[in-house]
């Protein structure tokens, strides 16, 4: 018998946040176990934002619906549906949301995604 070449995610972990934002891992650290590459659906509400951070791997973001900030070493992007873009490991980046509707966007880590590689700022 032969075994299958793919695997299907159809419940994604959920990551439990406290700040409103959706986080839906399909393959990934938290959901497979995968250490090179982590996908992410996301939901930023309006107003979200988060700290700086300089995370130790490169992040792809796709945006869906809506808008999103990012602060890149002092440089201010705004992305909107349709548009995407890549943020090399060790650049100093802040994610935000100031618009009034929610943002949704696909996020790519590689390697995956792990908490004690963003390097958060206080």
């Amino acid at each position: 018998m032969s075994t299958k070449k793919y695997k299907i995610q159809n419940s994604p972990f959920v990551v439990p946040t406290t700040d409103g934002k959706l986080i839906e891992e399909h393959f990934g650290q938290a959901s497979d176990g995968n250490s090179e590459i982590s996908i992410a659906h996301m939901v930023a509400p309006a107003n979200w934002k988060e700290p700086f951070q300089t995370p130790e791997f490169d992040e792809y973001t796709y945006i869906i619906k809506g808008k999103k900030q990012f602060i890149i070493d002092g440089e201010t992007i705004i992305l909107e549906a349709g548009q995407s873009i890549k943020i090399e490991k060790n650049t100093r980046v802040q994610y935000s949301n100031p618009f009034t509707i929610a943002c949704e966007y696909l996020s790519v880590c590689t390697p995956a995604f792990s908490i004690d590689k963003v390097n958060r700022e206080d």
